[in-house]
């Protein structure tokens, strides 16, 4: 697993990266189409979860 997809993105970071509101990813995560990991409080989404997403829209 190379670095990038190892990296962890708060969810400022995934909802920029996604362009969509808190709420929608909240919804996506919640239905399990983007994994997430919590650390602590704080929820976190990895580079892979993301681009696994990315790529189920994109096929």
């Amino acid at each position: 697993m190379s670095k990038q997809q190892a990296r962890l993105h708060t969810i400022p970071e995934a909802l920029d990266r996604l362009g969509i509101g808190r709420t929608t990813l909240f919804g996506l995560i919640k239905s399990g189409a983007i994994r997430s990991v919590t650390i602590g409080k704080r929820r976190l989404v990895s580079e892979a979860a993301l681009c696994e997403y990315i790529e189920r829209l994109e096929a």
